[in-house]
């Protein structure tokens, strides 16, 4: 009778000792994903903050192209105020990112734009952002990706479950098009 004891013991305490450990591996993931929201927010915030300068800079030399302009500004507003889940925040982040191509193609009709300095800074910053933005976005996707796996596969799917770990959404564009940063040749 002990030992049968004994070895219920300790398969008890195996049990909870695995237990432990994979929930805290789900609480260290779901943070991550937070961090790494984070971070790609950041990143965001500050696009938000250079299209108004990269505007100004372009309304001096396209003041006629105003619908151009006006659009690019309704759509980082819309995309700066969604605050709602990852799929609707890049719905709005395809649109911005169309409608800053759209800007910069403009830009390609005024030679002497292409030349300004203070275009130029904006535009390399702009192109910095986009990129820390992409791999603030592949970090944040490699963290839900192991979430995901995590609340899938079996045994750790029973623990997700126990404990209300879910599924999170990836951060990711609609389409092949949609995937490139808007550049300028120069």
């Amino acid at each position: 009778m002990v030992p049968t004891l004994i070895i219920i013991g300790v398969v008890l305490f195996i049990v909870l000792i695995w237990l432990i450990v994979n929930y805290n591996r789900f609480a260290r993931i779901r943070q991550h994903i937070r961090e790494s929201w984070s971070d790609i927010d950041v990143e965001l915030k500050r696009r938000y903050d250079l299209i108004p300068n990269l505007i100004r800079t372009v309304k001096g030399y396209a003041a006629h192209e105003k619908d151009v302009l006006e659009q690019v500004t309704a759509l980082r507003n819309t995309a700066a105020a969604n605050r709602g889940p990852v799929g609707s925040q890049a719905t709005d982040e395809v649109a911005l990112l169309l409608g800053l191509r759209r800007l910069i193609g403009l830009v390609e009709s005024y030679p002497q734009l292409k030349a300004d300095q203070n275009f130029l800074a904006l535009q390399k910053e702009l192109a910095d952002t986009e990129d820390r933005i992409a791999a603030a976005r592949r970090f944040y996707n490699a963290n839900v990706r192991e979430m995901n796996q995590l609340c899938a596969m079996f045994p750790t799917s029973i623990i997700a479950s126990m404990f209300g770990f879910k599924p999170e959404d990836f951060f990711e564009l609609s389409s092949e098009t949609e995937r490139i940063a808007p550049r300028i040749e120069m």
